[in-house]
């Protein structure tokens, strides 16, 4: 799918606050509001825009703790590790789950209500799991920059 000039405006829109109302992305962008609506089915049925979602504060949801966790992954099958994949995709723990290159296998964005729970999910999770070899957290400290926006 190609996208132009205007559905690049758009989307910079949505990116901002999936809410705004098509009468202002149309104001925005220099296009009438009915043609800012098919723009924007357009984009969400053909894939450009994958999701849309209420992003939630940590602290309010109890989940105050963020911290990076780095896989390393030991020999093992395409079975084991398709099943670890799946396993992590389904852990609401694991806010973000990259397969990556370099000294690790896999890096995750892991939310906890305290040191305490972040314990109990490494035990739940890495250990006795024969994919693991092993792995490092570091916790976050401060959020600097915290965000899913795509610059087009």
């Amino acid at each position: 799918m190609t996208i132009d000039n205007f559905d690049k405006a758009i989307l910079r829109c949505l990116q901002e606050n999936v809410r705004f109302k098509s009468e202002y992305i149309a104001e925005q962008v220099g296009l009438s509001a009915t043609a800012c609506q098919r723009r924007i089915k357009r984009l969400r049925d053909t894939g450009a825009i994958t999701k849309e979602v209420a992003v939630l504060n940590p602290e309010i949801a109890g989940r105050p703790v963020t911290l990076i966790v780095q896989l390393v992954i030991g020999r093992c099958g395409a079975e084991i590790l398709d099943r670890l994949k799946r396993d992590l995709i389904a852990l609401p723990e694991v806010q973000q789950c990259y397969n990556v290159t370099g000294a690790f296998d896999f890096v995750l964005i892991v939310t906890a209500k305290d040191m305490e729970a972040y314990e109990q999910f490494t035990r739940k999770v890495f250990f006795d799991k024969p994919a693991i070899k092993e792995f490092e957290t570091t916790v976050v400290m401060d959020k600097v920059k915290v965000g899913l926006e795509i610059p087009i």
